[in-house]
C-alpha cells in the first residue's frame, strides 16, 4: 500500500476506472448468472419464497401467509411483493424469486455511486466505492437472497444519501426523498427502520452539535405526512384483515425479539439466541475481504494524525454515525443474525474511498474485488454437485413430482416440513406430527410418505409401501391403504 497523492499511477494501457468497471461487471454478471442456479435454501430463502409463492397464487397481496390458513405477522410484505412480482413476471422459478431482491441491490449501489460522486466530485472515486460494495462478500450473497434486508438496505441507504444531500445541497427535494426512503423502510421491515435511521443521524448531530440547523434541514412536517401517507394504509388494512398484526409485529418482533434472549414468543419458528456483543464479530467478517483495508486506513490516519472531519464538512464522521449506530443498536440483542448488518455496508464501502480520498491506497489493493466473484463460483460449483440437498427439497420433490401418483395422491412429511417441500411441491406438501406406524394405520388412501431416515425401521415393505426416492436425510415412500 502506497500514500501521497489521491490520484493513482497508471501503468498499462488501461486507466484505472475501465479496470474498475470490468471488475464491477464481472462481480455483477456472476452473481446475477448464479440466481438460479441453485435451489431456495431452507431456512430462511425457502420460508419467504413460498410465502411470496402463496401470495402470487391465491392474490392476496396484503397478508403474507405462513401457510394457506396462516397469515404472517413477523415483517412487513415487501419481501414477499418483490418475488410475488417476479413470480408474475417470469414463473415461479429461483431465479424469478431472487431477481428482484437483486435489482433492489443495484439500486443502493446507485445511491452509494451518487453520494460518493457527490462527495468526492470524482467519477473513478464513485466506481471504486461501489466495487467495493459489490465485492464485499456479504452484500453480494444477501443481494440475490429472499431474505427482508436487501429492501431494508435501500430505504435506510435512500435515507442517508438523502439526509446529507439535503443537509450539503440545502434541497426540500432530497428532503422529502429522506421520508420516502423511511416509508419504504416501514413496509420493507417496520419501525426498525426509523430506529436505525434515527439514531444514525442523532449520534451525528449530537457529536457535531448541529442541533440548531437540523430543524431546517429536513420538512419535518409535510415529510413525516408523505411517510404516513405511504406507508401507513398498509397497516391499517393488515390489522383489519388479520386482527392481533400490530400488537405481535410492534411489542413482540420490535421488542422482545432483541431483548429478550431465546425470546420463546416467536410464532413461526425460533429465535437466534446470541450472546450479547457477538454483532461486533459479525461486523468483521461482513466487511470481507475489505475487514484489514478499513483497519489499515483508521490506523494508518490515527499514526499520522490526520484529522478527519473539518475538512470534509463531518462527512466521514456522518459515515462512521451510519456504521455505528446498528453496532450499538444490536450489541444489546439477544437475537440477532449477521444478515442484520447488510444495512451498514454501503457506508463502510464509502468510508474506504473517503479515507483512500484522503490518502491513496495501491491500485493492487483493488484487486481484493476479485475474492467475491472466486468465492461465489466455488459455492455455487459446491451446491450445484450436491453438496447442499441437506439444506434443501428441491431433489426429493422432483422425483416425487416424476410419479405416476403424484397428482392423485397426499404428500406427506412426518414430522417437521421444511418450507423448501412446500415450494417445490406448489404447496401440496403437508405435515403431519405422528409416528409412522400410527399414521401409515389410519390412511385412508394412496399416499406419499416423507420422512428421515434415522427414523426408519427394517419393515418399509411389511407396511405396503415402496421407496420411490430418497436424499441423504429422507426416504419418499409410496404406501397404499391398509386392507
Amino acid at each position: 500500500m502506497e500514500s501521497g497523492s489521491p490520484s493513482i499511477k497508471q501503468t498499462s494501457r488501461f486507466s484505472l476506472q475501465q479496470k474498475v468497471v470490468a471488475l464491477l461487471l464481472l462481480c455483477l454478471l456472476v452473481r446475477f448468472f448464479s440466481l438460479g442456479l441453485y435451489p431456495l435454501m431452507d431456512t430462511t430463502e425457502a420460508r419467504y419464497g413460498e410465502m411470496a409463492r402463496i401470495m402470487f397464487e391465491t392474490g392476496n397481496w396484503i397478508t403474507p401467509m405462513f401457510d394457506y390458513d396462516i397469515p404472517f405477522w413477523g415483517k412487513p410484505p415487501l419481501f414477499s411483493w418483490l418475488s410475488a412480482l417476479g413470480f408474475s413476471a417470469l414463473g415461479v422459478t429461483e431465479f424469478a424469486a431472487r431477481v428482484p431482491h437483486f435489482l433492489v441491490s443495484l439500486l443502493v449501489m446507485i445511491l452509494v455511486f451518487k453520494l460518493a460522486k457527490s462527495a468526492h466530485q470524482k467519477t473513478e472515486t464513485a466506481y471504486l466505492a461501489i466495487l467495493v460494495l459489490a465485492s464485499t462478500s456479504a452484500f453480494s450473497l444477501y443481494s440475490g437472497a429472499v431474505m427482508t434486508d436487501t429492501a431494508l438496505t435501500f430505504a435506510i441507504t435512500l435515507s442517508m444519501v438523502s439526509f446529507w444531500q439535503a443537509w450539503q445541497l440545502k434541497s426540500r427535494l432530497w428532503g422529502y426523498v429522506f421520508f420516502v426512503g423511511l416509508a419504504i423502510g416501514l413496509l420493507s421491515k417496520g419501525p426498525l427502520a426509523l430506529v436505525l435511521v434515527g439514531m444514525s443521524v442523532f449520534l451525528w448531530v449530537l457529536f457535531g452539535n448541529h442541533w440548531r440547523r437540523l430543524y431546517q434541514a429536513l420538512p419535518w412536517f409535510s415529510g413525516s405526512i408523505l411517510m404516513l401517507v405511504i406507508s401507513l394504509p398498509w397497516y391499517i388494512i393488515a390489522e383489519y384483515e388479520s386482527p392481533g398484526f400490530l400488537n405481535y409485529f410492534i411489542v413482540g418482533e420490535h421488542f422482545k425479539r432483541y431483548v429478550v434472549s431465546g425470546w420463546s414468543g416467536d410464532l413461526y419458528g425460533t429465535a437466534h439466541k446470541q450472546t450479547r456483543g457477538t454483532i461486533w464479530l459479525y461486523w468483521l467478517v461482513v466487511m470481507l475481504p475489505w475487514t484489514p483495508i478499513l483497519a489499515y486506513q483508521v490506523i494508518r490516519l490515527f499514526k499520522q494524525g490526520k484529522e478527519t472531519q473539518s475538512s470534509n464538512s463531518g462527512y466521514i464522521s456522518f459515515l462512521w454515525c451510519w456504521v455505528l449506530a446498528p453496532l450499538i443498536l444490536f450489541s444489546f440483542a439477544g437475537n440477532i443474525l449477521h444478515s442484520y448488518l447488510m444495512p451498514i455496508l454501503p457506508a463502510i464501502a464509502l468510508l474506504i474511498m473517503a479515507y483512500h480520498e484522503r490518502q491513496n491506497l495501491s491500485e493492487r489493493v483493488f484487486k481484493l474485488a476479485l475474492f467475491t466473484p472466486i468465492l461465489l463460483s466455488v459455492l455455487i460449483f459446491a451446491i450445484s454437485n450436491g453438496w447442499t440437498s441437506k439444506q434443501s427439497e428441491k431433489s426429493l420433490m422432483q422425483v416425487w413430482s416424476k410419479q405416476q401418483e403424484a397428482n392423485k395422491s397426499d404428500l406427506v412429511y412426518l414430522g417437521k416440513r421444511p418450507f423448501s417441500a412446500q415450494f417445490y411441491s406448489n404447496g401440496k406438501a403437508v405435515s403431519q406430527v405422528e409416528s409412522f406406524t400410527s399414521y401409515r394405520s389410519k390412511l385412508k388412501r394412496p399416499s406419499f410418505i416423507v420422512l428421515a431416515k434415522k427414523s426408519m425401521a427394517t419393515k418399509i415393505k411389511r407396511f405396503g409401501c415402496e421407496v420411490r426416492g430418497e436424499s441423504k436425510k429422507r426416504y419418499l415412500l409410496y404406501c397404499i391403504n391398509p386392507e
